[in-house]
Order: C-alpha cells, then structure tokens, then sequence
C-alpha cells in the first residue's frame, strides 16, 4: 500500500483504540503540520508506521497530562518528535506559558526520552535533513547499547539498516544500501548471524533474508 493508505489505516487504528481525553485530542491535536512529517520525512525512510504512536499520552511530575505529537517507543527507546508550528499564538505566548514549555521538555528528557523538534517550515521546505536527523537519532543507540570492539562500521551500518526498516533484509538491500559486492555483503551478514546480531529468516543453502536478533532489539 501507498502512503495515503497506510495513513489512514494508522490513524483509523489509533482511533478506535482511544477513549475519552485521549480521543479527543487525537481527532483534534493531529492537523496538517502532523501529516505532512508523516508524509514527507517518515514514510519515505520507513514505508510503515509501526512503533510510532500519534498524540502520545504522559505523565508530568505534577501528576498532570501531557501529549506528544508523536512518540517513537521500541525497548530500550523513546523518542519524543515534536512539530511546531509558526503562527501568531507564538507571538502572544505569556512567559509562563514559555517557562512551561522548557519544563516540559526538561521533565521529558529527566525521565529518558530522547527530544527532537522540527519546525513547520523544515519539515515543508526541507524534509530531506529532517530525515537525516531521524536517522541519526533512531540509529544512535546502537553505539551505546551494543559492545563496539565486537563491531566494525560496515557491520553497525547493516543493523542500522535492520532497525530502519524494521523487518527483514535481504543480501540485495545491502548490497545496494553499502555498495558493495554481493561476496564481501555475503561474508558480513555471515559474521553477523555468527556474533548473533542478525538471524536467518528464509533459505537455507542461499538465505535470502536476515532479521534482528532479540539481543539487538532488547540492548542491556
């Protein structure tokens, strides 16, 4: 399916899973700025939606509310990607609503989330950094969560490749994601399935696809 598709498919899910408060700042919370990163920054790197939640719900230290535009959540991760829009409500913010919005983000990161925020105007302008920068976050906490010595760059790039996609790989997507041969992408993704990063998922003596490993998934 296209993106309109499983656009629609993604939000009619959230939907009919909510209730109450939740309901309703979800119909009227996601507008055309939350849209258009769905469109033009993250459908284009994934091709799926799954792990992202619209409008998450969480918890302030005040025993209060709060919801993100969007949240990122797989174990081990949590990311808050926030969209802000330019109109005239910023020129008229009061000073308490400015220091609420840095204790928000402040609470956010104490309670180990990873904060990322694009304006309106990047995500329309220029979506290509604004993928970049999604990349660099999604892909960060492999150098923290795995041994790097066990690692070489070209083997941290192929898990990078996993964790995007969030799905099987085949030699092919490697092949073209690196540039390398189809020898060279072959004995990588052998080294991987032996240090038990990456999983066989189908074929036996040509295996046409590799998954992640649970240790990958679940990082101590």
């Amino acid at each position: 399916m296209g993106f309109e598709e499983e656009y629609l498919s993604f939000m009619n899910a959230h939907l009919q899973a909510r209730k109450g408060e939740r309901l309703r700042r979800l119909q009227e919370g996601h507008k055309h700025v939350e849209m258009l990163f769905l469109k033009q920054v993250w459908w284009p790197l994934f091709h799926h939606f799954r792990y992202l939640h619209p409008e998450y719900e969480t918890h302030d230290f005040k025993d209060g509310n709060r919801y993100l535009d969007f949240a990122y959540i797989r174990p081990a991760i949590r990311i808050c990607l926030e969209i802000d829009g330019y109109g005239p409500h910023l020129k008229n913010i009061s000073r308490w609503q400015f220091s609420d919005s840095l204790e928000r983000q402040n609470q956010l990161v104490i309670d180990g989330w990873t904060v990322i925020r694009f304006s309106y105007d990047q995500v329309k302008d220029n979506p290509r950094r604004c993928q970049q920068i999604v990349q660099q976050v999604i892909g960060r906490w492999l150098g923290d969560g795995l041994d790097q010595s066990t690692l070489s760059l070209v083997e941290k790039e192929v898990l990078r490749l996993a964790i995007r996609k969030g799905e099987a790989i085949s030699p092919i997507e490697v092949e073209k994601y690196l540039k390398l041969s189809d020898k060279t992408v072959k004995k990588i993704l052998s080294q991987l399935v032996n240090k038990k990063m990456l999983i066989p998922t189908s074929g036996i003596v040509r295996i046409r696809s590799y998954r992640l490993a649970n240790q990958v998934n679940h990082p101590i």
